[in-house]
């Protein structure tokens, strides 16, 4: 699909149907239980949910890992949307694992001290779905984009029941977000992990303009950065894969 044919009003139709259809399956008295992180694939889902399913079984859940310098974006988006909303402070389970890991002798890395919230975080919104009377399903808000360079934590936000935005890159969020009224400074504003302390596109080493045009086109003047991209795409592939199994004779 190019960049000029991209219709987001007939877009939203399309993911809303589609929303309404898989819940008519998989669920059709349960609730989505989506995370608010307060970034714009989070805001943009949980709205399409709404106008989906209607804001009675949309169930927002804000995670904090002790402070958080953005929550109040997270529950402005709540509070727009009309949705029951919790807030789960993670912080503790955290350092528990963490602590528990020391104990038995093993100093967490890097890559598990940033990763393990996010898990924890994924483990919080199924066990609130699990929870829910009429059942909850856990709604995955990644992007076309962060998928394709593996920008998402296996088992953490790679994971969910279903995926209404996975098909769309960023700069056709911004448009879904514009399309559907949602503040801008919500849609538009850096987006970052809120893990590491450093902007999405600082922490990739190139914008996501340039990771949007190169998977539309496969055109990256620069040959650094096309080479980044297809060494992230290559080695994060089996994040978007099922587990491999092995068939027996």
């Amino acid at each position: 699909m190019g960049a000029n044919s991209f219709n987001p009003e007939k877009e939203i139709d399309g993911i809303t149907k589609w929303i309404q259809d898989w819940f008519a399956e998989n669920g059709p008295k349960a609730d989505a239980v989506i995370g608010l992180s307060g970034g714009k694939d989070s805001t943009i889902v949980a709205a399409l949910l709404v106008r989906a399913l209607g804001k009675e079984r949309v169930v927002g859940v804000l995670m904090p890992d002790g402070e958080q310098k953005d929550i109040a974006d997270s529950m402005k988006v709540a509070e727009l949307l009309g949705i029951r909303s919790y807030i789960v402070n993670i912080h503790e389970a955290v350092q528990g694992e963490l602590n528990a890991l020391k104990a038995a002798g093993i100093e967490a890395g890097k890559d598990a001290v940033i990763n393990t919230p996010p898990r924890i975080r994924m483990t919080t919104l199924y066990a609130i779905a699990q929870s829910l009377p009429g059942g909850g399903r856990v709604t995955n808000t990644c992007n076309r984009s962060e998928d394709y360079v593996g920008y998402s934590t296996k088992y953490g936000d790679a994971a969910g029941d279903f995926s209404p935005c996975a098909d769309y890159l960023v700069c056709e969020m911004l448009q879904i977000g514009d399309a559907l009224g949602l503040p801008s400074e919500l849609i538009h504003k850096t987006p970052s992990d809120g893990l590491s302390g450093m902007s999405d596109e600082d922490k990739l080493g190139f914008t996501y303009a340039v990771l949007d045009n190169y998977v539309l086109t496969g055109v990256c003047e620069d040959a650094a950065t096309r080479e980044k991209i297809d060494h992230l795409h290559v080695i994060n592939l089996h994040k978007l894969k099922t587990i491999p199994t092995y068939h027996r004779n």
